[in-house]
C-alpha cells in the first residue's frame, strides 16, 4: 500500500476575487469542499493544507484537515511557482513530521465541481502505470492547428502550429486538451529532483468539461454556482 497524502494549497491573497479560496458553493467554502472530498478518498492517508492565511488555516482545521505550518511569504505571492509550494510541503512532511510519502495528491480548491471518481481514477492511473505525474484535462474547443492564431511582426495572422497538410475541419486536427485543476498526482521522489513536471513519465485523465471549471474570476464563479445547483 502506497503512502498517498492530499495536499491542498490555498493562499490568502487573490487579485481576481478577494478571499477567493473561501468563496462558497451551497454554503460550503471552496477549502472545505476540497478537504471533504479528499477525506472521502479511501486511497489516501491524510489531508494537509498549505496556506499563509490564518483565516484559511482556521477553516481547514474546522474541517479536520492538518495545518502543521503557515506557508512562508516568499511562496505566497501571485508569482510563486506552484511546484515550489509542493516541494516545500513535501520537505516539511518528510523532514519535520517524519512521514514516508510516496505520492502527493494535489487538489486545487478552485475546481469545486470535481467528483470522487475523478480523484480515485487519477490515483489508480498513477499506481497502475507507476507515473511520475498524472494530470487532468478536458478536450479543448480550439486547436492551434485549426483556429488558434498568432500575429507576426508584419501583422500577418498565422496558425500557432503548422501541419504538413491543410486542415479544413477541427475534427481533422490532432486531439488537443486543456489541462485543468481537478487534480494532480505527483510521485514524491520525482518531485524532489525536478523543476519541470513534464520531464517525467506523465499521463492524463480526461475530465468532462462541466466538472473542470476553474474559478479564476467572478465569471468563473458564476458558472460554478450555476452548474452546482
Amino acid at each position: 500500500m502506497k503512502n498517498i497524502y492530499v495536499l491542498i494549497c490555498a493562499r490568502g491573497g487573490s487579485k481576481g476575487i478577494k478571499n477567493k479560496n473561501l468563496l462558497k458553493l451551497k454554503n460550503e467554502s471552496l477549502v472545505s469542499l476540497a478537504i471533504k472530498l479528499g477525506k472521502k478518498t479511501k486511497l489516501i492517508k491524510d489531508v494537509f493544507v498549505s496556506t499563509d492565511s490564518k483565516k484559511i488555516a482556521r477553516e481547514a482545521l474546522k474541517h479536520k484537515a492538518l495545518v502543521p505550518f503557515l506557508r512562508p511569504t516568499f511562496l505566497s505571492n501571485d508569482r510563486s511557482p506552484e511546484i515550489l509550494v509542493w516541494k516545500h510541503a513535501l520537505n516539511f512532511l518528510e523532514n519535520k513530521l517524519d512521514l514516508k510519502v510516496d505520492f502527493l495528491l494535489i487538489l486545487p480548491v478552485t475546481s469545486p465541481l470535481r467528483k470522487l471518481i475523478d480523484i480515485t481514477n487519477v490515483i489508480k492511473i498513477a499506481l497502475r502505470e507507476d507515473c511520475d505525474v498524472v494530470f487532468t484535462g478536458c478536450k479543448s474547443n480550439r486547436s492551434p492547428y485549426f483556429n488558434m492564431v498568432k500575429i507576426s511582426k508584419n501583422k500577418n495572422i498565422n496558425l500557432v502550429c503548422k501541419s504538413k497538410r491543410n486542415i479544413f475541419f477541427r475534427q481533422e486536427a490532432p486531439a488537443i486538451y486543456d489541462l485543468c485543476t481537478v487534480a494532480y498526482v505527483v510521485k514524491a521522489s520525482f518531485l524532489k529532483r525536478t523543476n519541470n513536471l513534464y520531464k517525467g513519465k506523465t499521463r492524463m485523465l480526461e475530465i468532462p468539461r462541466h466538472r473542470a471549471v476553474d474559478i479564476d474570476n467572478k465569471f468563473d464563479y458564476k458558472i460554478a454556482k450555476f452548474l452546482s445547483e
